[in-house]
């Protein structure tokens, strides 16, 4: 099974937040999920972004492959250089 770490899209017409979670690829953007991993909402400036960076980390260790848009909020939340630095930290 392949898992992505995606946004689910929640909230109501033209008020779009969205949820980041582990899902398998081959389901649907809105639909089962595998498990919560934190929130995104565009609506402020700037955006609010919730990760529980714990759980961004299991994932990404596990081989869970972020999208784009995903990854680039864990870098700017700064898990996307915790993850590179505890795998450059295995090799040695």
């Amino acid at each position: 099974m392949a898992v992505k770490l995606r946004l689910k899209r929640v909230g109501r017409h033209k008020h779009a937040m969205y949820r980041i979670v582990a899902a398998d690829s081959r389901s649907p953007r809105d639909g089962r999920f595998l498990e919560n991993v934190g929130t995104y909402d565009p609506n402020y400036s700037p955006a609010k972004v919730d990760i529980n960076e714990e759980l961004a980390l299991k994932w990404l260790n596990h081989g869970a492959q972020p999208t784009d848009t995903v990854k680039n909020l864990f870098s700017k939340a700064g898990i996307m250089k915790q993850f590179h630095d505890s795998k450059r930290n295995k090799g040695e």
